[in-house]
């Protein structure tokens, strides 16, 4: 890749992304939604189980594009440096927290994990090993931290039960969060939290698959010798993935190494079409919506989920005379009047990615991108 290049694949990657997050989290009916669209209940994974991993892995391109040059600059420019990276955690943990508390927070129940706040840790722990570690070293430590953490789930006794297992409530991952976090766990498991504390362990090395990435983007092969082999690696992954799922099964709540190996394979397999698409043959009459989502992706998925429940908030007459909530009453009215439940479930997630993307439109046009 060209120094002077912006690597425009990468931003059109990371706004599907965060439209699918978006798309996902915010159905109609939660009682009506496309087995695609929701999660896997416990062991195996949908299409909406890719989406976070997809993001951290893009964070981690960004971490190589973006920090390799001022690799090499002096102490005092470092120092500065990583103070950055410090600054930029903080906001993003911060805003995690402010979304999970909206909007009465409740300081005694608080959820301290989340999704920006994995996002944070996993950007803090990969930039300080891509900055302090040459490239074998991150192989390695991509390596040991999948073989530790296999080794921690599967074969360390977790007390009070006395056996090492896999179980929603019982495995060592939700041990770990009711012991350490106690009630600031996620409200709707109470057991467990899928961003928990173990579980980020493996979610470093979702990131530095992406650090490992963007140093061979950024190397001096040809542009389709490096999507080929993005192609090729993404499907090694994907078998290597498939076949330790068998001892250490794909799991998006407990975050897995199996999980981080099939998935890290998708991303690849993503990444390599996208590159191969729009930075080497030029396809980009479709990209401009991503690349404004694309352009604003943590501000965007804030301000959308912090609206999402602020809808909720009004309460309003209904057709029988009763109060309810305003996105129940503005869905029932826009579409669950006229369409099918799952297809009106839908429609209202479609919507809402418009809704937002209008507003990220306008932002991009005005050339304003807020950075954190």
């Amino acid at each position: 890749m060209e120094k002077s290049e912006r690597l425009v694949s990468l931003d059109v990657f990371r706004g599907i992304t965060i439209a699918g997050m978006i798309l996902v989290n915010n159905p109609g009916s939660w009682d009506h939604i496309y087995p695609a669209l929701e999660h896997a209940k416990w062991n195996g994974i949908t299409p909406t189980d890719l989406i976070f991993p997809f993001f951290i892995f893009i964070v981690g391109i960004a971490i190589t594009i973006s920090l390799s040059k001022r690799k090499e600059e002096g102490a005092a420019t470092k120092k500065k440096l990583y103070l950055q990276i410090i600054r930029r955690t903080a906001i993003i943990f911060i805003l995690g927290i402010i979304m999970n508390g909206f909007p009465f927070y409740e300081l005694s129940t608080l959820r301290i994990m989340g999704v920006l706040q994995r996002i944070a840790i996993a950007y803090l722990v990969s930039s300080i090993i891509f900055l302090k570690t040459s490239l074998r070293v991150q192989v390695f430590i991509t390596a040991l931290l999948l073989i530790v953490y296999w080794i921690l789930m599967t074969l360390i006794p977790v007390p009070g039960v006395g056996y090492a297992n896999l179980d929603p409530k019982m495995n060592l991952s939700a041990f770990i969060d009711r012991l350490v976090l106690g009630k600031h766990i996620w409200y709707y498991s109470k057991d467990y939290d899928p961003e928990g504390i173990l579980s980020t362990l493996p979610s470093i090395a979702t990131c530095l698959i992406g650090v490992l990435t963007g140093h061979w983007l950024r190397g001096k092969a040809d542009k389709m010798t490096k999507a080929v082999w993005m192609f090729v690696c993404g499907n090694i992954m994907l078998v290597l993935g498939t076949i330790f799922d068998m001892w250490f099964p794909i799991n998006k709540n407990i975050w897995t190494s199996s999980y981080v190996i099939f998935t890290g394979g998708m991303a690849l397999e993503f990444m390599a079409m996208c590159y191969f698409l729009i930075d080497i043959k030029g396809y980009k009459w479709w990209t401009k919506p991503f690349i404004v989502f694309g352009m604003n992706a943590i501000i965007v998925y804030f301000f959308s989920s912090i609206a999402a429940y602020a809808v909720y908030m009004p309460k309003v007459t209904g057709a029988s005379g009763e109060k309810i909530d305003f996105k129940v009453w503005l869905y029932q009215t826009l579409f669950a009047s006229w369409l099918p439940p799952f297809n009106a479930s839908v429609a209202w997630a479609i919507a809402y990615v418009l809704f937002w993307l209008a507003i990220m439109w306008v932002l991009y046009e005005k050339k304003i991108f807020i950075k954190v």
